[in-house]
C-alpha cells in the first residue's frame, strides 16, 4: 500500500483537492469530507488508468509539515 500527499484548499464556494505526486489527479466537492472522499477515488482512477496504459505509477515523495508562526 502507498500513501500519497493530497492537497486540499478551500476556494469560495468548495473544495479542491490535489496530488502533487500524480499530476492531473484532482478533485472538487462542496464539504470537506466528500472532496476526501472524492480524491481517494480519484487516486485509485487514476493509478488504475496509469497501469492499464503501461506507465509507471509515481512513488510518493511528497510530505507535508506545519509550521507555526
Amino acid at each position: 500500500m502507498k500513501r500519497y500527499a493530497v492537497i486540499i484548499e478551500k476556494a469560495s464556494r468548495n473544495f479542491a483537492a490535489y496530488v502533487p505526486d500524480l499530476p492531473g489527479c484532482v478533485a472538487t466537492a462542496r464539504t470537506r469530507s466528500l472532496v476526501e472522499r472524492r480524491i481517494r477515488e480519484a487516486i485509485s482512477l487514476h493509478i488504475e488508468g496509469m497501469k492499464e496504459d503501461g506507465d509507471p505509477v509515481p512513488e510518493p515523495v511528497t510530505g507535508c509539515v506545519y509550521v507555526e508562526i
